[in-house]
């Protein structure tokens, strides 16, 4: 069975796959699209465990700068259209050290929120390297593709409890 992020629009369930999502984003950010999924799916299930919530009532603000987090939520939530999503740096938590800093997501239902941070085990030291490498060679790039595959496929293997703490 496809696991399934599902909101509420207008009086209809909106059901998106991860592969919905990522046919929205495009092939080259699955890791963020994954993230962005067990996101979703760890926030709604603590902010509105009854039901699905409003499509346009969900807000995030996040550290993360990946576009493929980005585009998941804007397939889902339409966020980043409405102005209610935003990258903000000074949710950075430098103290968890730099596979995890940039991990962290606040995400908002109506006038509740959550913050949600990655456990450890998931980013490699390789991956971050490659990511934030300026000018990357296509054997980097290529590299980096492949990366982004593993991670994204060892996040959406994981239950969204085990991918992300709530804070």
């Amino acid at each position: 069975m496809v696991e399934t992020i599902q909101v509420r629009e207008r009086g209809q369930t909106l059901q998106f796959s991860f592969a919905d999502m990522l046919r929205y984003a495009g092939p080259y950010s699955p890791a963020g699209v994954a993230h962005a999924f067990k996101v979703m799916q760890r926030a709604f299930a603590v902010l509105s465990p009854d039901a699905p919530p409003q499509r346009r009532s969900v807000a995030v603000r996040t550290a993360f700068r990946g576009p493929g987090a980005r585009d998941g939520f804007e397939a889902v939530t339409r966020a980043v259209a409405d102005g209610r999503y935003s990258v903000d740096r000074s949710l950075v938590q430098a103290d968890r050290g730099r596979l995890l800093e940039d991990f962290v997501f606040e995400v908002s239902i109506g006038g509740n929120s959550v913050t949600l941070i990655l456990r450890d085990g998931f980013v490699t030291e390789e991956f971050i390297d490659l990511a934030r490498t300026q000018d990357r060679t296509p054997e980097q790039e290529r590299r980096l593709d492949a990366l982004k595959t593993v991670l994204a496929q060892r996040v959406m293997e994981t239950p969204a409890e085990d991918v992300y703490d709530v804070e």
